[in-house]
């Protein structure tokens, strides 16, 4: 076991990473196809087959998530991710054609060093190539590689997100994992603390605001490009679920994403979280403990998020702040 979403049998992740131009993606994949659902929140997202994801509609299986950096641009990245299993035969069959069923999100990350540069398909192609079980990379890579969080006081106070990941393992070897880009407007909170982890900073000493508090009085940029954020990430789980059950738990994977980041799901953040079930255990745990688990590895993978990042573009990382204390 790693604390990856990797510690769920035939999920692989692979990351594409530009470190220049401050963007990325990176490709959940399940090559066997995992039934899926998704869930969008927050008033500016950026997606791509969702539709398809909602309980009543066909297809109920996919083959792989592209979680992406470059705003709309890098939804084009799908197109590798497509490119790639078409090469293998991995797809939906229909008749004699396959067609590979990938769900993608997208992060606003263009203002940090370049807004020329996105990931398109040779990058989703790049990051399928280093898929693997194993070890996962976290912080400032794949999609995290030019996310930022804490923003309500603008960039110049900004503190610099990331990518990252955990696990649980219940009884009966049901194992839960997410994986979570953060690139939100608000803060990180740990939620097992009350701790601002990374917030606005304070420009005279040392700290974070409270992000909430400040919005409340009133004291928040307005001026900042309003739609430049947004957390994507998925979770995993080697239960069998039916398509609803799925939707369910990427719903309320989102309750961990409001357990650490304040204010979340905002007007300016387009936050999605998509599900996976590989179906590895016939018998599925009760829900509720499944959806627990769920809220509990995406709260994790959000703090793993901001304590591993590297500065960019100008933006400091908790591990270059003195003040901080990431672990």
């Amino acid at each position: 076991m790693t604390n990856a979403i990797t510690d769920v049998a035939g999920i692989e992740v692979g990351h594409y990473t530009d470190r220049d131009a401050a963007t990325g993606c990176t490709v959940v994949m399940c090559r066997e196809g995992a039934v899926a659902g998704g869930d969008v929140r927050g008033g500016a997202p950026g997606t791509r087959e969702t539709d398809l994801l909602r309980p009543e509609n066909l297809v109920d299986k996919v083959h792989a998530v592209l979680l992406s950096g470059g705003s709309a641009f890098g939804l084009n990245a799908s197109v590798g991710v497509m490119q790639y299993l078409d090469e293998l035969g991995i797809g939906l069959k229909v008749g004699p054609a396959v067609v590979p069923i990938v769900p993608a999100a997208i992060l606003f990350d263009l203002n940090l060093v370049t807004d020329k540069v996105r990931p398109g398909p040779e990058e989703g192609y790049e990051a399928c190539l280093a898929c693997s079980g194993g070890t996962v990379e976290e912080g400032s890579v794949g999609a995290g590689t030019g996310a930022t969080v804490g923003k309500s006081l603008g960039m110049e106070r900004a503190v610099k997100g990331g990518i990252g990941t955990a696990s649980l393992t219940l009884q009966g070897g049901v194992v839960v994992g997410a994986i979570v880009a953060v690139n939100a407007y608000g803060g990180v909170v740990d939620h097992r603390t009350g701790k601002v982890m990374a917030g606005p900073r304070k420009g005279d000493v040392p700290g974070f605001h409270d992000p909430v508090e400040l919005l409340i009085k009133g004291c928040g940029k307005k001026r900042d490009h309003p739609a430049a954020n947004t957390t994507i990430g998925v979770v995993a789980t080697n239960a069998t679920l039916a398509k609803e059950q799925a939707t369910y738990l990427s719903r309320v994977g989102h309750d961990g994403l409001a357990l650490t980041i304040r204010p979340c799901h905002t007007i300016r953040d387009g936050d999605t979280i998509f599900a996976l079930a590989t179906g590895e255990i016939p018998n599925a745990p009760d829900l509720t403990t499944l959806g627990a688990a769920a809220v509990e590895v995406v709260a994790r993978a959000v703090l793993r998020a901001v304590q591993t990042a590297d500065g960019l573009g100008g933006v400091p990382s908790l591990k270059e702040l003195s003040y901080s204390d990431p672990e």
